[in-house]
């Protein structure tokens, strides 16, 4: 009496009828990597908030009376140095978060 060499099979759907399929033998499959490893994330999303932040320094200095300008306020330091420092380096941090290779352990 022959011993049965039993084999894993799986159903592969096909798109005229999903229930039926081709018997297949499994293969191990690798796991899924991303391009960005998952702790990254968390360093995108600081870089994002810097980059908001940037952007809200810049709001404002606008006038209820269309006949005034007021350069002194639309033109401060705060609009037209630092916020676009913080925007910049907003971005430079994304980069450096989508780049940055995690700490193997």
């Amino acid at each position: 009496m022959a011993k049965k060499k039993q084999q894993r099979n799986i159903r592969t759907a096909t798109p005229a009828n999903p229930q039926k399929g081709k018997l297949l033998k499994t293969e191990t499959q690798a796991p899924v990597e991303f391009a960005i490893p998952a702790e990254n994330y968390k360093f995108l999303a600081i870089g994002f908030g810097i980059i908001v932040l940037g952007f809200l320094l810049m709001t404002g200095g606008g006038s209820t009376d269309p006949q005034v300008f007021n350069e002194e306020e639309l033109f401060s330091f705060r609009r037209i140095t630092l916020a676009p420092i913080v925007v910049l380096s907003g971005f430079i941090f994304e980069i450096w978060a989508i780049m940055r290779k995690p700490k193997s352990a």
